[in-house]
């Protein structure tokens, strides 16, 4: 309590309020909130909790991306600074893996891990997760979407069937609903607002542009916006591009993709975090893998394949109580995308982004 004290944390969120008895009664817990709404809290509480009344237990969270990772292993070091003992080791791609094993060795009471790299371990030998007591599946729902499945299958094997498991979502659908089914004993569900609910702290708009024109209309954008600023391009060489296009004319832009080696990314991050950077262009890996304070805008320039992504995309800005605004580039290429984006977003209750243009002053 007095760590959740240092770090500021005085009210619940609606979907902690939910969560956390749950998960401090021992109970399978499904949760399904909106992005940003505190779901590392709600299952971070109840570990740390559990491990301080169980010297003996420990913990193993799974997360869909290494900044997600890396992002939860420092909310834990911040709730557990004051209890001793209780110490983490992140495991994740990108990073020594010796390094990882002498981790390991010492036998930390929480494991935070990425799928690829804790099978790396598990094969070599390096963990042990047979002792493990509660397990968290935290973006259940993007961990399905990017294809680990098949490793989740694996990873699971190595754990004791007589254990909590507590599955964290943004959005639900069949295949996390035969997750659970699969993996979850007699679950508790809890849900904090509508599932797949555009946050409606986030301002939204939409601007018609040219394909041959966007580069162009992205920059008036840019000049047009004060505050940082997190941009979405579809793929790995368009993100490459796009921060190459904006440095071009003297506007400081950093780049995350998959194709960056994980010190690149870590180091990119920290500046944006910081204020030394104040764009930053990325692929989806950022769309639920970063949590950034204070981003104020967040521009789409390629919109997502699926119509999901897009509310997670723009959930990177308006968090913990602040607002934002997204602002998506709209070809009639996208016409289609874009329809598809409009369905859900009528579908779940959410607003429907304005159309504005430039000579309007958006």
């Amino acid at each position: 309590m007095r760590a959740l004290g240092v770090m500021r944390f005085t009210s619940p969120t609606p979907i902690q309020c939910k969560a956390i008895p749950v998960a401090l009664n021992g109970r399978d817990l499904i949760a399904c909130a909106q992005t940003g709404t505190g779901k590392t809290a709600a299952f971070g509480i109840p570990i740390a909790v559990s491990l301080l009344e169980n010297r003996h237990g420990t913990a193993l969270v799974l997360a869909p991306t290494r900044e997600l990772a890396q992002q939860i292993d420092g909310f834990w070091k911040s709730l557990t600074q004051l209890s001793g003992g209780l110490h983490s080791a992140c495991i994740i791609g990108g990073m020594s893996f010796s390094a990882q094993a002498r981790m390991l060795s010492k036998k930390p009471p929480l494991v935070i891990a990425t799928p690829g790299r804790l099978l790396d371990h598990l094969n070599q030998r390096t963990v042990n997760l047979s002792q493990t007591s509660i397990l968290v599946l935290d973006e259940a729902d993007r961990m399905l979407d990017m294809g680990f499945a098949p490793q989740l299958t694996r990873i699971l094997k190595y754990l004791p069937q007589k254990r909590q498991t507590l599955l964290f979502a943004a959005t639900w659908d069949t295949a996390v609903d035969g997750l659970s089914r699969k993996y979850l004993h007699m679950p508790e569900r809890v849900a904090a607002g509508t599932i797949s609910q555009a946050a409606t702290a986030v301002v939204q708009k939409v601007l018609p542009t040219a394909g041959n024109k966007k580069n162009e209309t992205l920059l008036d954008v840019i000049n047009e916006r004060r505050g940082s600023i997190l941009i979405f391009a579809r793929t790995k060489s368009r993100t490459d591009r796009l921060a190459r296009y904006l440095n071009s004319y003297g506007l400081e832009a950093g780049r995350i993709h998959g194709g960056r080696t994980q010190g690149q990314r870590n180091s990119t991050l920290a500046a944006f975090k910081n204020g030394e950077m104040r764009i930053l262009v990325a692929t989806d890996i950022a769309a639920r893998g970063i949590d950034v304070f204070n981003i104020s805008h967040v521009i789409n320039y390629d919109l997502p394949r699926m119509a999901e992504d897009y509310i997670h995309r723009i959930g990177r800005t308006g968090r913990a109580g602040l607002s934002g605004e997204a602002l998506s580039l709209l070809t009639p290429e996208d016409r289609s995308q874009w329809n598809d984006i409009s369905k859900l977003l009528k579908k779940t209750g959410s607003s429907i982004p304005v159309t504005c243009s430039l000579e309007r002053g958006v």
